[in-house]
């Protein structure tokens, strides 16, 4: 069985017992939590689409760690003008487990 969802303006499919990184969540390591828009869900041959999100559905999944990513440089430069800056940046991730979808 696996479902797509929409996880903090991205979607992902998921399944029981995955992990996954996500951008930053609000919430405690070891707390859990769900989320209801569930986009399609399948379970073998029966798939189930919703206009929008499936009503009732629920993946629901426990924060495992808060994490950065690696250090992405950003460089800017134009010729001939003697402007360059350097820049660097870190996302926030959260390691997240699915534990389990429901219908």
């Amino acid at each position: 069985m696996y479902a797509i969802v929409n996880i903090a303006g991205q979607q992902f499919k998921v399944a029981k017992d995955q992990q996954i990184f996500v951008h930053r969540l609000q919430g405690d390591e070891g707390a859990s939590i769900e989320f209801d828009n569930v986009l399609l869900a399948a379970d073998g041959s029966d798939i189930k689409v919703g206009a929008g999100a499936l009503n009732g559905a629920k993946v629901s999944a426990k924060i495992v760690s808060h994490l950065k990513g690696d250090k992405v440089i950003v460089f800017k430069k134009k010729r001939r003008k003697g402007y360059k800056k350097k820049n660097g940046h870190r996302q926030q991730f959260t390691k997240i487990e699915i534990t389990g979808i429901s219908l």
